[in-house]
């Protein structure tokens, strides 16, 4: 990602003050937590898909090709996903909800924009009160006996890119002139442009990669709260 296509950061900070809509990243950004590894540490298999989990925030492997390589590590039926989301409610990074509230105060769109799974986003959509009809992430698929069957690869978000695409959907279609992405990782700063601004949150996981590069870097929610009220 090249800084020089960011906006700088007193511009980031104007356009999120007057932004219409707002796309966060969940995993690490909105959650505490990646979901994708704490499902597979609910399947046993922590350190294998973390560590692809790494590559692919860093950027070192293509995004689909790590999500269908951990998948199929896992094989996660659907017993196993309806088990997991049940006893393993999300955890909510501090002050997203009063950041959300925020926003929906004054009457900025809210998404949550992933490249996890809509089966475990959308507990946290739920306690977020964000429709479930702005949540754009992967959709796994099962046989009828309840096996994996693999994902929805025609999904934006299964692919290197596919957050870029979300964002130039949204616009095209809701007729957009400003929007904010908020995100810890790669694929959430490369989709600046056609996001209008980027902001990189380091609350809960700092990548070098984002924090060297982005013009905007944020520690905590609370900021961007105080952004918002802030008087010109």
């Amino acid at each position: 990602m090249n800084a020089s296509k960011l906006p700088s950061q007193e511009e980031s900070r104007e356009i999120w003050r007057s932004t219409d809509a707002v796309c966060f990243d969940v995993d690490s950004t909105v959650i505490i937590d990646e979901g994708l590894d704490q499902l597979a540490s609910f399947c046993g298999k922590a350190d294998e898909v973390k560590k692809l989990t790494v590559q692919a925030m860093q950027g070192g492997i293509d995004f689909k090709t790590a999500l269908r390589t951990r998948l199929n590590l896992l094989q996660p039926k659907l017993e196993t996903i309806q088990s997991f989301t049940r006893t393993h409610p999300p955890k909510l990074t501090k002050d997203i909800d009063q950041l959300v509230l925020a926003l929906q105060a004054r009457d900025v769109d809210v998404y949550l924009v992933s490249g996890g799974f809509r089966s475990l986003i959308a507990p946290v959509a739920k306690m977020l009160n964000i429709p479930l009809e702005n949540i754009f992430a992967n959709r796994l698929k099962f046989f009828f006996d309840g096996e994996y069957g693999g994902f929805d690869e025609a999904q934006l978000t299964s692919k290197s890119g596919g957050k870029a695409e979300v964002i130039a959907h949204l616009k095209k279609r809701e007729g957009y002139s400003r929007v904010v992405m908020i995100g810890d990782g790669a694929t959430d700063m490369e989709a600046c442009p056609p996001a209008d601004a980027f902001i990189g949150f380091g609350g809960n996981i700092v990548r070098e990669a984002v924090h060297s590069t982005a013009t905007w870097f944020v520690y905590d929610f609370a900021t961007l709260i105080e952004e918002l009220e802030r008087e010109d």
